[in-house]
């Protein structure tokens, strides 16, 4: 059978999406399929790009190359799955979430400009339209079916996946530091946590790893450390190798990850299988699917506060930290989050 997995790239960036892609196609060749990736870059600014890439998945013929028929298409991100094919499945990550649950929040880009709701109402449309092209649909979370559902009225079926790399995680005595990797952006509230670790009683550690997705990010939360006088307890290490994000995955006190609304995220999962309990917040998405409150981590509000009363909780008791790792891993084991589960659903006819 040949698969072609389409999605959308942004060049210089390396987020969970583009892990996910890549994944997905190397477990589907480990299970035999011929597979390739396919992506084209997709920019959000002007509005008027949105539109053009929506064009340009439409008009893309994945039905067959050099005389052979492509079998099965694997959309897995807006606006790649447009594309119209005769065995479409879609394995959903997120819609253009600006169009949808993000509309008039302040991290919204698209309401903010005067064609804002007409390309709105073009890219709902189109959803729609494309939704009911695809012969099975599935959501890599509870959380976004919850949303495709909520504002497409289109039911999918979640459908979790592990890490990159999930056998290689490990576990070491914990040294004192919270880790917290991530891209540095809005979205996932870095400030929010430098904001609570100026709140916290102990002399709590942060190590935040990962690049800006604007090239300069990085800078304003360094200039934000130095204005709540936490300069030498935040430390930014940028991009890592595999080899340093495990290690310090297996030597932290604790995963610290409270993005909004997160999609699926692979920071609850790296840090379960780590055995490390994870932190995150009360409208944090995705990883309240994996957290089981004051057992495998903890679920605070999400205002610097309550984050802090929640370091400084496991930063003075380290055998809870210890026990909720543990939990935590074992948690993960139960759930028979793998890709041979994945691959059997998205190629079954």
């Amino acid at each position: 059978m040949k698969i072609v997995v389409l999605s959308v790239s942004a060049p210089f960036i390396m987020g969970g999406a583009e892990i996910h892609a890549d994944s997905l196609v190397k477990a589907l060749k480990e299970f035999g399929y011929e597979v390739e990736l396919v992506t084209i870059p997709f920019k959000t600014y002007p509005n008027q790009r949105i539109l053009d890439t929506m064009l340009m998945f439409r008009l893309l013929d994945i039905t067959e190359s050099s005389g052979q028929k492509i079998d099965l298409l694997i959309p897995l991100k807006f606006p790649a799955y447009l594309t119209p094919h005769d065995n479409k499945v879609l394995w959903l990550l997120h819609q253009h979430r600006d169009a949808y649950d993000l509309w008039n929040n302040p991290m919204c880009g698209l309401a903010h400009n005067p064609d804002g709701q007409q390309v709105k109402d073009t890219i709902i449309n189109s959803d729609n339209k494309a939704f009911a092209e695809c012969r099975k649909i599935f959501a890599n979370s509870h959380n976004v079916a919850k949303r495709l559902k909520k504002f497409n009225g289109v039911d999918s079926i979640p459908l979790y996946h592990p890490p990159k790399n999930a056998h290689q995680f490990y576990c070491e005595d914990s040294q004192s530091y919270f880790f917290f990797p991530s891209r540095l952006t809005k979205i996932k509230r870095q400030e929010l946590i430098l904001e609570a670790m100026a709140k916290t009683h102990y002399p709590v550690k942060v190590v935040f790893a990962g690049g800006a997705d604007d090239g300069k990010y990085d800078r304003d939360l360094q200039i934000l450390a130095e204005k709540l006088g936490i300069l030498d307890r935040a430390i930014f290490v940028g991009r890592i190798s595999e080899e340093e994000k495990l290690k310090y995955y297996a030597e932290c006190l604790g995963v610290i990850y409270p993005p909004l609304d997160e999609d699926y995220g692979y920071v609850t999962l790296e840090g379960m299988l780590a055995s490390k309990p994870v932190i995150s917040c009360s409208d944090s998405g995705g990883p309240l699917e994996f957290i089981i409150e004051e057992e495998t981590g903890i679920i605070a509000d999400a205002n610097p506060l309550s984050i802090a009363q929640v370091m400084d909780k496991l930063w003075i008791d380290r055998n809870l930290s210890s026990t909720m790792g543990k939990n935590a891993r074992k948690h993960y084991e139960s759930m028979n989050i793998t890709w041979s589960n994945v691959i059997e659903k998205l190629t079954t006819p």
